[in-house]
């Protein structure tokens, strides 16, 4: 007999019917509308950015401060990193997001449960229930097990789950900016400290200065070389120069107890600390920005999570229109009477299947998949924002690098020409043959090339801890792992 004469199996009878009824209920469902284009996400090249990346000596390490060569800094940042109460808030609100993915990962999968309760009732007379029940005082009791289960046939659970650890991705990234900053804060906190106790060693030296000016002065006038103006001009820069240490000393203790709150401690905890300029180091920078610096900045990669949560976002939105088949059963034993609560009469055994199709639903559900979809347009704005502002951060930071090393070449020379002439007016006023003012126009010069050479030695420094900053901070992006932890 040939194979078209023969008998097909029940199998290939229902296929049939089966797809049938699939492409029915597909073609029923609400539809969600025409398909959405995101924004286009910035790219490297389009920033000037290397494609060629930094040398590996060039980059920051995990623990960049040490760099500047600074014990005491390293000390106060481990206690700053471990204790600050913004930290722990960024890795509360991590656990908190990986809390839900793992919640959203059980939800997916079968539900099992089991229930057992026990009532002593009053039957009313006149009710439903017949005698002899009615009107008398009985016991029931129901023990229960359930198991339910919905298949992901359209990837709707999926989604959510991958939603949901975008935004745990990006909450790890995010209390790992906000160490990076907190460290940012803390170093230039510690510059700006030893920037202002190098003024004010510099205001002191001032004072000494003025000091032996004006005892000289009396001196002249005592001898007949200088009048009361040249003693009265002498005497007033005295009180002026003090004015200037005791600002400066108002400065410094205002600066130890912002460093004392930044590193997790009571405000006037260090009243000692006395960073200083020239002990701290200058660490090395890259020449070019390459575009690996985009991977290396947790605040960046935080955005790249939230475009990849609200992409999944639109996927479970788009997943509503299509049916949604759950799957339960449950098995146990109810009774009226706790004596045949345990008889084999009291089993009952069920299976309820449910298939829920949205119809006449899609004005809803569009709404709610544009609303997704304009999340997503916003996190990829975000994200390239994000990108536009480490670049620019990043180009700032190395362009001053590269500007104040030049322009601390020429303050030399300038520092040095101002130090030989107040030596040179000096020396002459002694001698009886110069001016006071030429005296004080020359040591106006001096003091004002010490103020700025420290102004640029602090700014060397700072731009460089921005820099590290800027470029990531030495972040390894370790936000992948938490997909083998939730699944």
């Amino acid at each position: 007999m040939s194979d078209i004469s023969r008998p097909r199996s029940r199998g290939t009878l229902l296929r049939g019917p089966l797809l049938l009824a699939v492409a029915g209920l597909l073609a029923a469902c609400a539809h969600p509308g025409a398909p959405h284009a995101p924004l286009a996400r910035t790219a490297p090249s389009a920033l000037g950015l290397a494609a060629t990346p930094a040398r590996p000596a060039e980059l920051p390490t995990a623990q960049w401060w040490q760099a500047l060569g600074d014990a005491e800094l390293d000390a106060l940042m481990d206690e700053a990193l471990a204790q600050h109460p913004s930290l722990a808030v960024a890795h509360a609100r991590a656990a908190q997001a990986a809390a839900l993915a793992d919640a959203r990962h059980a939800a997916n999968g079968p539900q099992a449960g089991f229930s057992a309760d026990v009532t002593r009732q009053r039957y009313t007379a006149n009710g439903l229930v017949p005698p002899p029940i009615a009107g008398n005082v009985h016991d029931s009791a129901n023990l229960q097990a359930t198991l339910s289960w919905s298949p992901d046939f359209f990837g709707l659970h999926r989604a959510e789950l991958d939603a949901a650890l975008g935004q745990a991705r990006a909450a790890q990234a995010d209390a790992a900016a906000a160490a990076n900053t907190l460290a940012l804060q803390l170093a230039r906190g510690w510059v700006g400290l030893a920037r202002i106790l190098a003024d004010q060693r510099v205001a002191e030296q001032a004072l000494e200065q003025r000091r032996a000016i004006a005892r000289l002065t009396r001196e002249r006038v005592g001898a007949g070389l200088d009048s009361q103006v040249e003693r009265t001009q002498a005497d007033a820069a005295v009180p002026d120069a003090a004015t200037q240490v005791e600002a400066l000393a108002e400065q410094a203790t205002l600066a130890r107890r912002q460093i004392a709150v930044l590193a997790g401690k009571a405000p006037d905890a260090l009243p000692d600390l006395a960073p200083r300029l020239d002990t701290l180091a200058r660490p090395d920078v890259p020449a070019v920005l390459g575009a690996d610096l985009l991977g290396r900045r947790p605040d960046v990669v935080a955005a790249r999570w939230r475009i990849e949560a609200a992409t999944q976002g639109v996927s479970a939105a788009r997943s509503e229109f299509y049916p949604n088949i759950n799957l339960s059963a449950f098995i146990g034993l109810n009774a009226l009477g706790l004596d045949k609560l345990f008889q084999a009469s009291s089993r009952q055994v069920g299976v309820a299947p449910a298939l829920r199709l949205p119809i006449f639903d899609g004005g809803r559900l569009r709404a709610q998949l544009g609303g997704r979809q304009a999340e997503l347009d916003a996190a990829i704005g975000q994200y390239n924002a994000a990108v536009l502002d480490a670049v620019k951060q990043a180009g700032d930071a190395l362009a001053s690098v590269q500007s104040i090393d030049r322009q601390q070449d020429l303050q030399q020379q300038a520092q040095a020409g101002s130090e030989k002439a107040w030596r040179y007016a000096q020396e002459r006023y002694g001698a009886g043959l110069g001016n006071y003012l030429v005296v004080l126009g020359a040591e106006s010069q001096v003091l004002a090339q010490r103020r700025q050479a420290v102004a640029l030695q602090a700014r060397a420094l700072d731009v460089r801890v921005a820099l590290m900053h800027a470029l990531g901070g030495g972040w390894s992006d370790d936000t992948a792992a938490l997909q083998t932890a939730s699944r």
